[in-house]
């Protein structure tokens, strides 16, 4: 994996549909921010083959060249996206969900009836300022993964029953049902209220206050794309340790004001050692002293039908690959089952009755094994769907291929318990 992989350049355009004027245009080049802007004649371009297009009733979803990707996608008739990656091994599929991802971003921070309606569009490139920092983190080196597989970031606490009470006392005395405890983007524990939130708010809101610079307290209007994108919702947010932040979705009652420190250390003083514990749980995902094989260098575990999911590249962290190229690697290769060997997870809108029909003919679990096929060398990647539970794992070096199938089924056995 050479310096060509990392540099790999993302360009994101935002289009009016009806008359073509770019609204915004985001970049990054190896997963970082960019400032280098594509020239207006080939924005011009890219949205007048799809204009075209549209007037002689053919619909232009993607298109390749020799060293890029280009994905088009139309919200509503109202706005045109269009994402050109040239990072290595991108599929259309990721882009697809990215855009997906893009505009419920737009509608959470500025709401549908904004971008369905555009009366001013001077206005509207103001108000979409807003979604720039989430939509940057969609293009960058995230160390989430929500925005590719449509489930929540979640982590496991030690002492998730405790949190989870006391969650759900704070929630009763702060007067609304939607409340979740928070750590660098992912879910530690929520209510049931805030668990049945739709897609894509579920994914975004805990990725939003992730993406947020460190307050102690905020009072965000947000609209809900699937539940309410034309009538905002307040989203509270309360710092209870640094990178810890209580998440609360409200209407017009309680004032952030009634929320105060005499509430907050009633429920949550007693738990501060449980509360501590979860800090370092952002990345690592699972519980110190959870027993993983030493073979192990990430996981990927899925419950498609909860929309959850378990995210770490934190086994064996001082081995190769590094950190980066391990995410990159589970970001390639779950396209890559998700598009060409698994169904489709539950509720997509690409799963068709005879695909349902044909499961058993589905397989249940497939590899790869990177590099020069010898003893000892390439990194192993395996995936198994057992029932709603999808489990990726990446294997060092020295995992023989003949035990990676009995390794993934033993490994996914441990965690179903937790997820």
């Amino acid at each position: 994996m050479g310096e060509e992989e990392t540099e790999g350049t993302v360009h994101l355009l935002c289009l009016a549909a009806s008359s073509g004027v770019p609204l915004f245009c985001r970049s990054s080049r190896g997963g970082a921010p960019a400032r280098q802007q594509l020239p207006f004649s080939v924005i011009g371009s890219l949205n007048g083959v799809h204009m075209f297009g549209q007037n002689l009733e053919v619909q232009l979803s993607s298109a390749k060249t020799e060293d890029t990707t280009v994905v088009w996608k139309s919200f509503h008739d109202s706005i045109t996206l269009i994402v050109l990656s040239s990072e290595e091994g991108t599929s259309e599929l990721r882009l697809e969900r990215l855009l997906q991802m893009v505009f419920g971003a737009m509608v959470l921070l500025v709401g549908l009836e904004e971008l369905t309606n555009i009366r001013n569009v001077e206005r509207l490139k103001k108000e979409l300022r807003a979604s720039y920092r989430l939509i940057d983190s969609f293009l960058g080196d995230s160390e989430l993964i929500g925005d590719l597989t449509q489930c929540v970031d979640c982590v496991v606490p030690p002492e998730g029953s405790l949190l989870q009470e006391a969650l759900s006392g704070f929630a009763e005395a702060a007067g609304t049902a939607f409340v979740s405890l928070v750590v660098s983007g992912r879910v530690v524990a929520a209510t049931e209220s805030w668990w049945r939130l739709g897609m894509p708010e579920a994914v975004l809101l805990p990725w939003l206050v992730g993406s947020l610079a460190p307050q102690a307290a905020r009072d965000y209007p947000v609209y809900l794309p699937h539940g309410s994108p034309t009538v905002p919702h307040r989203l509270l947010t309360l710092t209870l340790l640094p990178g810890l932040e209580l998440c609360l979705l409200c209407g017009p009652r309680p004032p952030l004001s009634q929320l105060d420190a005499q509430l907050l250390e009633r429920w949550w003083q007693p738990l501060l050692d449980p509360l501590r514990a979860c800090l370092p749980l952002g990345s690592r995902a699972l519980p110190a002293g959870f027993p993983l094989h030493t073979d192990i260098l990430g996981l990927l575990l899925l419950h498609l039908e909860l929309k959850r999911c378990l995210f770490t590249v934190e086994p064996s962290g001082d081995r190769e690959p590094s950190s980066e190229q391990r995410r990159r690697l589970f970001r390639s290769f779950y396209t890559l089952v998700t598009a060409t060997h698994f169904p489709p997870e539950a509720g997509q809108p690409e799963e068709k009755a005879e695909e349902v029909v044909h499961r058993a003919q589905v397989p249940r679990a497939c590899y790869l094994v990177l590099g020069a096929e010898e003893p000892g060398t390439g990194w192993r990647l395996v995936a198994l769907q057992l029932g709603p539970r999808r489990l990726l794992l990446l294997l060092s070096a020295q995992s023989p291929t003949h035990g990676l199938r009995g390794l993934a089924t033993h490994t996914l056995h441990a965690l179903t318990p937790l997820l």
